[in-house]
């Protein structure tokens, strides 16, 4: 007895007008992928598929429920595209967006440049830009540094995964990424720091997702959403080399602030803010300049 089918396109479009009324900001796209999810296609082959089964439009109708209550995507089909990478993510660890991989690519581009380049990606997360860089220029040697233990968890389960595809593998760290002591033995050898540390000022307005499912050690940065940043400018410019580069992603509200916090610091030389695709400010990047005898290297104190 054939198993009986039910059309795909009227699930799909119940769907996107079920996350539609909800507020999701992309509900097709987010209807689609839940239809893959549970198919088990890639979302570019859906118009082959002809319909979804009983049990499968059961599953596909339970999933688009909880994405109208703002449960991320991607802690439902426990997966995030990262560049060329897949990852796993859920309760516990920040989900990487997909500006930061401009970021990752800039970190990719500078590390390219060096023989054997060594580098140092602080507040990992789940892995994304530490493994990115690793899967790209397999001859980095590349650490990655997480505070929080379920995201360090995520970032250990991806780089097993990883490790286990043919990419280098990397070490991550449990610490402060502000503290001294992190990685201290490398410090003045690395060439290429890079960062998506926790921006987001206190008490701005965010997205149920982000409210509700992101970690807030992830995301709150203090009145100005700078507090971290200026502990990681003091440990970037001691893990770097004179010539090497920092890379830190910042809110799209931070385009004039971020670049002037690293300004100010005499580590810092070459500073230099960069556009996302929709030409929002989304990542500031410097050079470690060299110090010349006499000279201090110590950040000027903020009045």
């Amino acid at each position: 007895m054939e198993t009986e089918t039910v059309p795909l396109a009227p699930a799909l479009a119940r769907a996107v007008r079920r996350l539609t009324d909800a507020g999701v900001a992309s509900p097709r796209f987010d209807a689609e992928e839940l239809a893959a999810f549970v198919l088990g296609v890639p979302r570019s082959r859906l118009l082959l598929v002809d319909g979804l089964e009983r049990t499968q439009l059961t599953r596909f109708d339970d999933l688009v429920a909880d994405r109208a209550s703002r449960i991320p995507l991607q802690h439902l089909t426990g997966l995030a595209g990262f560049r060329h990478l897949e990852l796993a993510v859920g309760p516990g660890v920040f989900v990487p967006r997909p500006e930061t991989e401009l970021l990752a690519g800039w970190a990719i581009e500078r590390a390219r440049a060096v023989a054997a380049p060594v580098v140092v990606d602080l507040c990992s997360g789940s892995g994304a830009i530490t493994l990115a860089v690793a899967n790209e220029c397999p001859d980095a040697t590349v650490y990655g540094v997480e505070r929080e233990t379920m995201a360090l968890a995520w970032a250990r389960r991806n780089a097993d995964a990883r490790a286990a595809a043919g990419d280098r593998p990397v070490t991550l760290v449990q610490g402060d990424a502000t503290a001294p002591d992190v990685l201290a033995e490398l410090d003045g050898g690395v060439d290429v720091v890079v960062t998506n540390p926790p921006y987001v000022p206190d008490r701005s307005t965010v997205s149920p997702e982000v409210a509700d499912h992101d970690p807030p050690a992830a995301l709150w940065g203090g009145p100005d959403g700078l507090d971290v940043v200026r502990g990681l400018l003091v440990r970037a410019a001691a893990l770097l080399r004179p010539g090497g580069w920092l890379g830190i992603e910042h809110a799209d509200v931070q385009g004039e602030s971020l670049p002037a916090l690293v300004r100010r610091h005499p580590a810092f030389e070459d500073v230099t803010d960069h556009r996302d695709l929709a030409d929002r400010p989304r990542f500031t990047t410097a050079r470690r300049r060299k110090v010349a005898a006499g000279e201090t290297d110590q950040p000027r104190i903020e009045s």
